[in-house]
């Protein structure tokens, strides 16, 4: 396995190197990928890049999920076989970066995510807003086989991935994370899920548009539904054979 983390990142200038550099400390290559950050972000990311960390710029702001898509596009350039998706924002678990691998490793086709556990400082609004989405991923899949959508900390076989994202649409903000594991689910990717915490700064700094996101989402998961129904008869077919081997 060769694996890449690609960070994603926009305007997260005091905590994007603590991210980079405790991929680094794992041994994993390191690439972030700048959306169209402001002058201060660019010049600390300039001292990461002279430190060592690759770092590729995007002209303007596109969202999370085009910088993703980006950063994917150059893992399968350079020969990657996975990439590690991880926030800029540090809100993860990074030492749980071991036990994403650890499953990658043992299981390579798999989708390896992690399964947020929250704690006090959760936004309500952010748990609602999971709640609502997880439910339509079950209703997208037939299943309960995504138990989150919205973690930004997971490992991607490269394969499936870029020949999802070179020929299905995927939206390009906040709705990326949630309908690519739905179209990865489809091609028949079996998920891991590794429980990992996550937490809120006070002075964290978030980059969801309460409006513009939450339509999008909504929109997404509207589309995810009308071609669930053109994948409904597989879909029930694959659940129907893992009882029997069950």
């Amino acid at each position: 396995m060769k694996l890449l983390a690609v960070i994603p990142h926009y305007n997260h200038v005091h905590t994007v190197g603590k991210v980079a550099q405790a991929m680094q400390a794992f041994g994993i290559d390191c690439l972030i990928v700048d959306d169209g950050s402001d002058d201060a972000a660019i010049t600390a990311l300039q001292q990461l890049s002279l430190a060592g960390t690759e770092v590729i710029y995007r002209a303007q702001n596109g969202g999370k999920g085009a910088a993703v898509k980006d950063g994917i596009r150059y893992a399968a350039l350079h020969g990657y076989t996975h990439v590690l998706q991880v926030d800029a924002d540090a809100q993860h678990c990074l030492a749980d970066t071991q036990k994403l691998v650890a499953a990658a490793v043992a299981q390579p086709q798999a989708v390896v995510c992690g399964r947020p556990v929250y704690g006090a400082d959760t936004p309500k609004a952010r748990l609602y807003g999971r709640k609502v989405t997880n439910f339509w991923l079950a209703v997208n899949t037939l299943s309960l086989d995504i138990k989150d959508g919205m973690c930004g900390f997971r490992i991607y076989p490269l394969a499936p991935t870029i020949d999802v994202i070179d020929r299905e649409y995927i939206g390009n903000y906040m709705d990326f994370d949630a309908e690519l594991l739905v179209l990865l689910h489809w091609r028949g990717c079996a998920f891991v899920w590794i429980d990992t915490p996550v937490t809120y700064a006070s002075d964290g700094i978030s980059h969801f548009r309460a409006w513009q996101d939450n339509i999008l989402i909504s929109r997404m998961h509207a589309r995810l539904f009308i071609k669930m129904l053109w994948h409904a008869p597989s879909l029930l077919w694959r659940r129907r054979q893992r009882k029997v081997h069950d």
